[in-house]
Parts: C-alpha cells; sequence; structure tokens
C-alpha cells in the first residue's frame, strides 16, 4: 500500500504565518503532480522533434524536465496520418517542453515560407471527451474568451469524428 504522507500539508501556514487556503494547496499540488499533454503532429515534425539520433528529443527532455514520447513511424492517431507526442511531468515541464518543441517546429516553418507569407500551422490537441465542456464552458464562454485572449482559432471536433479538422 502506498504511504499518502506527502499528500497531506503539515501546516495550513504560509511565509510569515500567513494562512493557505484549499484553492492555493490545490493549485500548488497541481503543479507539482504528474499529469500529460498529447498532440499531433505530421511525420516529418515527428522526426523534426527526434532528431538525428535522438538527439534533438534528448535535449529537450533534459532541458524541460519533462518525459516526451512519441507513437512509432506510422502508427497514426485513428482518421489521421498524424503521430503523437505525449510530453509528461509537472505543468511547468510541460509548459517548458511544448514551448522548446513548439519554437523548432515554427523556426522550421519559417525557414521553408518566402519572407512575405507568415505561416500558420495547426496545433491538434488530443483532449478527453470529459474534459471538453470544462474547456468550452457555459455558453461557449470559456473558449471564447481562449479564442479573444490568444487571438487563435479553435475548435472541438464533435465527439462521434475521429478525424480533428
Amino acid at each position: 500500500m502506498e504511504s499518502t504522507e506527502s499528500s497531506y500539508v503539515s501546516s495550513p501556514e504560509g511565509p510569515n504565518g500567513a494562512l493557505i487556503s484549499a484553492a492555493q494547496i490545490a493549485y500548488s499540488d497541481s503543479m507539482e503532480k504528474p499529469t500529460y499533454v498529447r498532440f499531433l503532429v505530421s511525420n516529418a515534425a515527428a522526426g523534426s522533434v527526434i532528431g538525428k539520433g535522438g538527439a534533438t528529443i534528448t535535449d529537450f527532455q533534459s532541458q524541460s524536465g519533462a518525459r516526451i514520447q512519441l507513437s512509432r513511424n506510422h502508427e497514426f492517431f485513428p482518421g489521421t496520418t498524424d503521430r503523437i507526442i505525449m510530453i509528461s511531468g509537472t505543468i511547468n515541464e510541460i509548459l517548458k517542453a511544448v514551448e522548446l518543441i513548439l519554437a523548432k517546429l515554427l523556426n522550421e516553418l519559417y525557414s521553408e515560407e518566402s519572407d512575405d507569407v507568415e505561416p500558420r500551422t495547426k496545433l491538434r490537441l488530443i483532449v478527453p471527451n470529459s474534459s471538453c465542456g470544462g474547456i468550452i464552458g457555459k455558453q461557449g464562454s470559456t473558449i471564447k474568451s481562449f479564442i479573444e485572449d490568444s487571438q487563435a482559432g479553435i475548435k472541438i471536433s464533435p465527439q462521434d469524428n475521429n478525424y480533428l479538422g
């Protein structure tokens, strides 16, 4: 049986004796709790993330502290020809790994495009159906705020649709 000692907070006081709220404890726990993010990339982009002899992925894992895994060559997400990248670790580790991966992919995209064209690319996240309601929010308020804040086009594919377009 696993010990649960580490999940208990010995004192509800923070620095200088300030009380810590349950929300702050939950937020702090979520920052350290191992989690994962999955998204899709083309086979060529997957090769770029792996790098020659695995050098790039090893470097990204070392810099971020996250674990980065890719589905095997020709093992695609259902209904697509895209491979899956799964990044696991703490939230901060995952954010750093995503930043490194996207910076590499965008840098390569810019180097392939002419100077007059600003490239656009799709990032397709794999999200459990159970999480979609939280992303959409009441009457679409959460997803609308994501779109306004980021200026990104965000779509959620229908639940019964395997292809993420």
